[in-house]
């Protein structure tokens, strides 16, 4: 089912899963992205939340999205609540499991503002859109139902390094990386 809304997804554009409608593009930082993929995130057998990624050209691999310039867009939508504990751990984790100790380090105070910045959103409720961009102007910024939260964090690392969470070689959900991806 996943499946056949992913090939139909990028054919028509638009995506549906988990009842979660994602649009088959969006306007960011004056460019038209299209969506790539769209996942579910599955934990203990509770589908967590659903993941759409918006880019510029088609990605298939971690590593074609690491060398893609410009803008970017990860959108979560969430399917069960969330404290900002768990945020942090999943992220955390993610990108210590997907990058090395001397990459970990280059992004040290990015990485805790992050995490300060997942604690001031505070708890995420069943219905709740959390969106990350990547402006390469400005850096990753995080959004909760379209409300910018916290500054941008600065560079296309801490990007590459957050979204390794999702798509990289130990992502958080195989599956949700293999959505994500349109594989």
């Amino acid at each position: 089912m996943a499946l056949l809304c992913l090939l139909l997804s990028w054919r028509t554009g638009a995506a549906t899963l988990e009842g979660q409608k994602f649009d088959d593009s969006i306007r960011l930082s004056n460019r038209e992205l299209r969506l790539n993929g769209v996942g579910v995130r599955t934990m203990f057998f509770i589908n967590a939340y659903v993941a759409g990624l918006y880019l510029n050209e088609k990605a298939n691999t971690a590593t074609e999205l690491a060398v893609m310039p410009g803008p970017k867009r990860l959108q979560l939508r969430m399917l069960q609540n969330a404290g900002p504990d768990d945020f942090n751990n999943a992220m955390v984790a993610g990108i210590q499991k997907n990058s090395s100790e001397a990459e970990q380090a280059r992004l040290g105070e990015r990485l805790a503002q992050l995490e300060r910045t997942i604690r001031i959103i505070g708890r995420t409720v069943q219905g709740d859109s959390i969106t990350i961009d990547y402006l390469p102007e400005y850096g990753t910024q995080l959004s909760v139902n379209g409300v910018g939260q916290g500054r941008a964090i600065v560079g296309a690392d801490f990007f590459d390094a957050l979204l390794g969470v999702f798509v990289g070689d130990r992502p958080v959900d195989t599956r949700l990386k293999k959505g994500l991806l349109g594989q």
